[in-house]
């Protein structure tokens, strides 16, 4: 994959998709192809980086690894059915490997279960070969160097707020806030390196080996629960697991990607953090895993929505997004001292958005809820209590202008999409009400649903052509108009539906490419195409019958997935990744659209359950 530019004109060391992820459901770690890490906050997701050379190379922070072997070709696969990443190097003079990951909770054979660090077992498989090891941490996103002390067991990197420790099966050496080694390896031979808490002990050589065995399985018995059988089952495996690496083990919350600052168009401003829990994308993401059978994880999200809902006001029943822990989402801060990926500043920590009124996350949650009771636990009174008083929010505000899906940061406007939600809002609590035989007025409820309908029909149409439109009132076009049908409020077949899609595909579609949007939106410089645009759109076509066009657009989204079948949020017109990666809402787009094509192709395909 060819590197973009940064600011200067000179390539940076590693693409946004050149990266693998490796995590242990409280925070994650990206892998480049030269087996550097260079990106990973602790102890949580959503906590400071301690490396970051991704968003400021030579001075975020990084863990490398370095063979010494004449032009060597970067491998990476994941060891199947898990998110345990093999990197591998190889070359006329040798080859060699490296095993990387996080242990799980209950796979970390080492005798403090609850300490908490990342293994990175090398190994040679063919010829001698010498390594140089460095790790450099930067706390506090780069502003810290930590001090290092060898005096006790292991090496200690203590900053003010943090202390980690690391060993390793080879003699370490300590510089200035790092730590290196040189050592060497023969055919079959190998050495391990640990970074973690600083309550970690030493562990032995059988405590590592005991550490990746037991993670490796701990994942394969996760992934065999999956129901999906259709034939795209390797790429939705992966996908599965990318989306679980981004749920909270402790807290059942769901972040929408691993990462900030990542650029949506390289040295541009629009650059965001995406180490939150927003109600949307995780109430998608809810969808994913019933689909393909992971009944736990939608059920924990939708506890740990409850405890939001239930902590909310009445006059707002909950937020648009939340920290990991389920606290209030930190504010927006820059971050100068850092370059930014490929020159691409300012870089944010902190999401502005979390203080909008977006007023779709009622239908995306109340959906969500929907499902879960359809194929999972049965609502609680309480849990109903609260439904209720969300829809009586949707009832009192849905006429009003909002800042929609992809978050304007300008003045409120009335977005079809936002619209279209709240009627799903609705629709789910009519439907939910109706199944359970829970207590709800009923006929009141279905009189506001219908005027939601009523007004969109009648004004988010183009005034000439009569298409549906962004906004009310307006002419333009807008991705998020490819949800009417996905969830059912228009026929897939309807010919207004029809003359939609088809302004979608002539406006806003170039090839595999779909955009969100061409209209200004209050924020300068461009940005890529949306990748969970591309899934949607395929399987609209698909729903409308249009088959060969569905497979081809599939194909063409799932190509720019990286050669690990990771997606970030946009791609280039080039098809190269930006944004941040790896992207749970268009992982769980792609998901939608191969499961439901697999439905259509395939007549005698029974998947568990067909919504």
């Amino acid at each position: 994959m060819a590197e973009p530019l940064d600011a200067s004109g000179v390539a940076p060391l590693r693409a946004i998709g050149d990266h693998g992820i490796i995590g242990d459901l409280e925070t994650a770690a990206l892998v480049a192809r030269d087996a550097t890490i260079d990106y990973l906050c602790w102890p949580s997701l959503d906590s400071p980086t301690i490396f970051a050379d991704l968003l400021d190379p030579g001075c975020g922070g990084a863990f490398t690894l370095q063979p010494q072997l004449d032009a060597p070709e970067h491998l990476q696969l994941y060891v199947p059915d898990t998110n345990v990443l093999l990197t591998r190097w190889m070359a006329e003079g040798g080859s060699a490997e490296v095993v990387d990951l996080l242990p799980l909770p209950d796979a970390r054979a080492h005798p403090d279960g609850a300490a908490r660090c990342l293994i990175r077992r090398v190994c040679v498989t063919r010829g001698t070969i010498r390594f140089s090891v460095g790790c450099t941490p930067r706390f506090d996103y780069a502003r810290e160097v930590p001090a290092v002390d060898a005096s006790g067991e292991g090496v200690r990197f203590v900053g003010r707020d943090l202390t980690l420790r690391m060993f390793a099966s080879v003699p370490l050496e300590t510089e200035a806030g790092a730590v290196v080694a040189d050592f060497t390896l023969r055919d079959g031979e190998s050495a391990w390196f640990v970074l973690g808490d600083d309550s970690l002990p030493r562990p032995s050589d059988a405590a590592i080996e005991a550490d990746v065995a037991a993670t490796t399985a701990a994942w394969r018995r996760w992934t065999s629960r999956s129901l999906y059988r259709g034939r795209w089952r390797e790429a939705m495996t992966r996908s599965a697991l990318a989306l679980k690496l981004l749920t909270s083990a402790r807290h059942g919350s769901i972040a929408a990607a691993a990462t900030f600052g990542l650029p949506e168009a390289t040295g541009a401003e629009r650059n965001w953090d995406y180490r939150a829990t927003w109600i949307r994308d995780a109430s998608f993401t809810v969808y994913a895993f019933l689909r393909l059978g992971f009944i736990d994880e939608a059920e924990h999200f939708n506890r740990w929505a409850g405890a939001r809902v239930m902590a909310a006001s009445p006059d707002a029943p909950i937020r648009i997004m939340y920290a990991i822990d389920g606290s209030e989402a930190a504010d927006e801060e820059e971050l100068p001292h850092l370059a930014g990926y490929a020159g691409s500043r300012p870089v944010r920590i902190g999401n502005a958005a979390h203080a909008q009124t977006q007023l779709d996350i009622f239908g995306e949650l109340l959906d969500s809820v929907y499902l879960s009771n359809k194929y999972g636990t049965a609502i609680s009174h309480e849990g109903w209590q609260h439904v209720r008083g969300i829809v009586d929010y949707v009832i009192d505000h849905w006429h009003e202008a909002d800042a929609g899906i992809w978050e304007i940061r300008g003045a409120h406007r009335h977005f079809l999409h936002s619209r279209l939600m709240c009627w799903v809002a609705l629709d789910r609590a009519i439907r939910l009400a109706l199944q359970r035989s829970l207590p709800a007025p009923l006929v009141a409820w279905a009189e506001s649903r219908d005027a939601i309908a009523e007004d969109i029909w009648a004004n988010f149409r183009h005034p000439e052509h009569g298409y549906f439109v962004q906004e009310r009132g307006g002419t333009a076009l807008d991705a998020a108009l490819l949800m009417m049908p996905l969830v059912r409020f228009v026929s897939s077949t309807d010919p207004v539906w029809l003359k939609t899609l088809d302004a979608i595909g002539a406006d806003l579609r170039d090839d595999g490419l779909v955009y969100r949007y061409r209209n200004a939106d209050g924020l300068e410089g461009g940005e890529g195409a949306f990748t969970t645009c591309t899934f949607w759109y395929a399987e609209c076509l698909a729903r409308a019958g249009r088959m060969d066009e569905a497979q081809l657009m599939l194909g063409k989204g799932m190509a720019y997935a990286n050669g690990l079948g990771l997606f970030s949020e946009e791609v280039d017109r080039r098809g190269h990744p930006l944004g941040n990666f790896p992207q749970a809402l268009t992982h769980l787009a792609f998901i939608s659209a191969a499961y439901f094509i697999d439905r259509k192709l395939d007549p005698t395909y029974r998947p568990h359950w067909a919504p």
